[in-house]
């Protein structure tokens, strides 16, 4: 009952429906998660109590619940998604004693950009290779927040051509920055190779739609000659599923740039306090991957100019090529669990293999790091590739995002493991197993999952295989209480790894 045919089907006026299935899911996903009470299953539908509002709701499904449906007067009334933002809005404000305006536009605005994303998606052709088609395949994207595809409110066509879901490409724009304003750090020596900047100059890559966004802030640099625009790159750049982050294949370059948008928890800036350690995180995620079969991106370095340090930062990562094992093939593994055509995760031949080369891959190398060097990975699905070979079979994890890394030497040990099993896990870890159980009927993925955790010798292990609760993050609260996206704040969910393994 989770598949992705709840979603109604794409003809007639079918698109509003469709739009409004995409953008409801992940939205009673937090709903359900954060604040409602389970009351009763039957015939694959799930109801529960909503406390603050007194009243009853039922949906379909589970992994991604569809149909929501109320309980007034003595019978139930289907919702749909603006009726669903209301409810939510009122279950908040009694739960929390807090109003809030900005959530409840931001759920819209999310909505409102899947309709337009499945729009262009029906016009556009999907990119051929299946490492881009991956990145671009998210229309559901986060499936525990509650206005996952915001854009910050602004226009469709001020946003679309930019947008990975839309299938764009797109070049950059050149910039030519003072050479003594300048600020760089690392090896930005690939921005160079872009394009030619005029003799006093220094090539500076920007992304156009943000160029868009703080474009006034820049008139006057341009006006005294701080900066020149020197046309755009020769080739395309693809937006990745981060949005902001481009791959640019014809150099295997990833960029990484400021955008001045909320998307989910945070604007998504290069801020200036995380440029700063870049290098101190970075280099300790490289050493932790150093010699490995597993791979990290390193993000090698950025360039600004002093004037608008973070508006126009860059920062270069790592190309695949030169991690990547012999014929191996990236995937994104969120655009595993969204679904993609050509996905090996739904075609497997024998899913309990292919999910034991999937563990295999990618829990060694994240509790590796943690344990023998103190760096804490933020291995949610949007951060993590995993490679497969002709047969379509696990066989490297690619980690990336230094930004996200945090230090035990920073946080602590019991922060740093709380974060880890967050973000590998739950956020990561239950979602790969849910999919593939959903493909496939009768598979238990958690057993394979228990022993490939009860291999390593960490002392939180033996916890991890026996708490009855595992950390998840509370995305909708978080935003109705307008705290800061880094300000994770984590409620109890069931364990799944904490069950009895088979004698055998």
């Amino acid at each position: 009952m989770d598949r992705v045919d709840l979603i109604p089907p794409p003809d007639g006026d079918g698109l509003a429906a469709r739009a409004d299935a995409y953008a409801a899911a992940p939205l009673l996903n937090c709903l359900l998660r954060e604040l409602a009470e389970p009351v009763a299953e039957a015939g694959g539908l799930y109801t529960y109590r909503l406390p603050g509002v007194a009243r009853l709701l039922r949906v379909r499904g589970t992994r991604r619940p569809a149909f929501p449906e109320v309980f007034t007067a003595g019978r139930w009334h289907p919702l749909g998604h603006t009726e669903l933002v209301k409810l939510t809005a009122e279950e908040l404000r009694r739960h929390t004693g807090l109003s809030s305006h900005d959530l409840p536009a931001e759920m819209i605005d999310s909505r409102e950009a899947v309709a337009a994303l499945l729009a262009a998606r029906a016009r556009a052709e999907a990119p051929a290779d299946p490492y881009l088609r991956s990145e671009q395949s998210l229309v559901t994207g986060h499936p525990h927040h509650p206005a996952p595809k915001a854009r910050g409110g602004g226009p469709v066509a001020g946003w679309l051509p930019y947008a990975p879901e839309a299938y764009a490409r797109f070049p950059l724009v050149l910039l030519g920055v003072r050479e003594d304003l300048v600020v760089e750090e690392g090896d930005t020596s690939a921005l160079d190779a872009l394009g030619q900047a005029p003799p006093g100059y220094r090539l500076l890559p920007a992304h156009p739609w943000q160029l868009d966004l703080v474009g006034r802030d820049l008139a006057e640099a341009f006006a005294d000659g701080r900066l020149l625009r020197l046309g755009t790159t020769a080739s395309d750049a693809w937006p990745t599923a981060a949005i902001r982050t481009l791959y640019a294949p014809d150099r295997d370059l990833f960029l990484k740039f400021s955008l001045d948008v909320r998307i989910t928890n945070d604007i998504r800036r290069l801020w200036r306090h995380d440029l700063e350690k870049l290098g101190r995180t970075d280099t300790a995620a490289a050493r932790a991957f150093a010699g490995g079969s597993a791979a990290w991106l390193s993000d090698r370095g950025y360039r600004t100019a002093a004037f608008a340090f973070e508006e126009l930062a860059v920062l270069v990562r790592d190309g695949l090529a030169g991690h990547l094992l012999p014929g191996a093939i990236p995937l994104l593994a969120a655009g595993l669990v969204e679904g993609f055509a050509g996905s090996p995760l739904q075609s497997a031949p024998d899913p309990g293999a292919w999910w034991e080369a999937y563990l295999r891959a990618v829990v060694p190398p994240a509790l590796a790091a943690f344990a023998g060097h103190g760096v804490v990975l933020e291995a949610h699905l949007q951060n993590t590739l995993v490679a497969v070979d002709a047969d379509g079979l696990p066989v490297q994890a690619l980690f990336r995002d230094a930004e996200g890394v945090k230090l035990l030497a920073d946080v602590g040990r019991a922060a740093g493991w709380e974060r880890l099993v967050y973000t590998l896990v739950v956020n990561h870890l239950t979602e790969v197993a849910a999919v593939l159980a959903e493909h496939h009927p009768g598979l238990d993925p958690w057993p394979a999952a228990r022993r490939a955790f009860a291999r390593h010798d960490l002392p939180e292990i033996a916890g991890l295989l026996t708490a009855p609760t595992l950390p998840g993050k509370t995305n909708l609260l978080l935003r109705w209480t307008g705290a800061d996206g880094a300000a994770a704040r984590y409620l109890p969910l069931p364990n799944p790894l904490a069950r009895p393994l088979p004698e055998h």
